[in-house]
């Protein structure tokens, strides 16, 4: 059984509803992931869901791809369920599995376009039939918490190793099967909302967070934590499994073993490195001492084109991050402050004085204005607690808002140059 906070795969969202007693009572949506373990026979209906789902999110995405080169328009998902039902008929295999995962696929497809359309970015991909695969079921689906069995339309109940309760409101289950052949349901649950309260913001126990590539988090009350660098120690496994696999024949039966030995590295890989983010971000946000989490927005897709630290930056794992962070928060009451992505806080000395000369080798530094050697890290976490102007009432101050900050007038930067030696 996997850890609590592994198995939620989002932030929880608050709906309102009207309770008995009039008033609105405040409902949370979380996702719990259960780890499945079919029968024969269940895997076999399992591979025919995904293979169906696959198909007709492929023939709704050549459909409406056709239909927009000629005429500009493409059709709704309602006109594409309509044209399912015709398509059933002609394709006898389609009737072996049920119709709420294929129109569930012809629903995320239509929302995939829509997101394309608005944000200009991600235009929708055709599946393949390797690596990761899923269908969902949007209703119908039953729990028996008891002998932990979960019940899918056409095939069963399926038995998962999992002790909690889900005690509320199946809204939807996301079947999966990883790349290397693990089953999964990811249960979205309507849960009441138990959620504490927010702390009041103190700046004595509030902390600044660094994050970095040569230490991976920096604290301001001095603490570090070590990159741990999963995927730079595994290069060499990865690359022998792909040269491996690289070798043999397309189509073979060492193929398939070759894909699954790739695969399960990666996989490892993936798993170590969430393990260490979990367990970082759950000791920060169970600490009795701090309320309070300020760190700097990041710009990840912008910093990733730099060739040369692209993959440490991948391997880091930033966003995944900030986003562990950010529901672990909301789940204990705690704060989490973001500061704009162009505050000064490694090159800022604690007098004023701004290093525009500081380079990214440059791991410590020494202030020609006041003297004082800094450790860049442990300066840059310290200068983003202050740059959330906490203020001794606990407000946050104009640069706290989580937005982009701006850079200072440079007639009222102090430039000096590093001290060599």
């Amino acid at each position: 059984m996997l850890p609590v906070d592994f198995l939620f795969t989002g932030r929880p969202c608050r709906r309102e509803t009207i309770g008995s007693h009039g008033r609105p009572t405040f409902m949370i949506l979380k996702t719990f992931q259960l780890r499945l373990y079919p029968n024969r026979r269940q895997t076999r209906l399992l591979s025919k869901h995904f293979g169906c789902a696959r198909f007709v999110y492929n023939w709704g995405l050549a459909k409406k791809r056709d239909e927009y080169e000629k005429t500009g328009k493409s059709s709704t998902w309602v006109a594409l369920c309509k044209e399912l039902t015709i398509l059933k008929q002609g394709t006898y295999w389609l009737c072996e599995v049920a119709t709420a995962p294929l129109q569930s696929s012809i629903r995320h497809l239509d929302a995939a376009y829509q997101k394309f359309f608005k944000e200009k970015k991600g235009y929708p991909a055709f599946k393949r039939k390797h690596g990761r695969q899923a269908f969902q079921y949007p209703e119908n689906v039953k729990v028996n918490a008891e002998k932990r069995q979960l019940y899918f339309p056409c095939i069963g109940w399926v038995r998962y190793l999992d002790g909690r309760s889900m005690d509320g409101q199946i809204k939807t289950v996301t079947v999966v099967r990883s790349a290397t052949g693990k089953h999964y349901a990811q249960v979205l649950v309507l849960l009441p909302d138990n959620i504490p309260e927010k702390k009041p913001l103190d700046k004595s126990r509030a902390v600044g967070i660094d994050v970095g590539l040569t230490t991976f988090a920096t604290f301001s009350d001095g603490r570090k934590v070590a990159n741990p660098r999963f995927l730079k120690w595994s290069l060499k496994k990865l690359a022998t499994a792909n040269r491996h696999l690289s070798r043999t024949r397309k189509g073979s039966e060492n193929r398939g073993k070759a894909r699954l030995h790739l695969a399960l590295a990666h996989e490892k890989v993936a798993n170590r490195r969430k393990d260490f983010l979990h367990k970082l971000t759950t000791q920060m946000v169970n600490e009795n001492q701090v309320d309070t989490w300020v760190i700097e927005t990041l710009n990840v897709a912008g910093m990733v084109k730099l060739r040369s630290l692209s993959r440490s930056i991948h391997d880091a794992s930033w966003s995944e991050f900030v986003r562990q962070l950010v529901y672990k928060c909301d789940w204990r009451g705690k704060n989490l402050i973001k500061i704009g992505r162009f505050m000064p806080s490694s090159k800022m000395c604690s007098c004023g004085a701004v290093n525009d000369d500081l380079r990214l080798a440059d791991r410590t530094w020494t202030c020609r204005m006041c003297g004082v050697t800094h450790d860049r890290d442990i300066l840059a976490a310290q200068n983003i607690l202050k740059f959330a102007n906490l203020n001794t009432e606990g407000n946050p101050g104009i640069n706290a808002s989580g937005e982009e900050g701006r850079k200072l007038p440079r007639g009222k930067r102090k430039s000096i140059r590093v001290r060599k030696g």
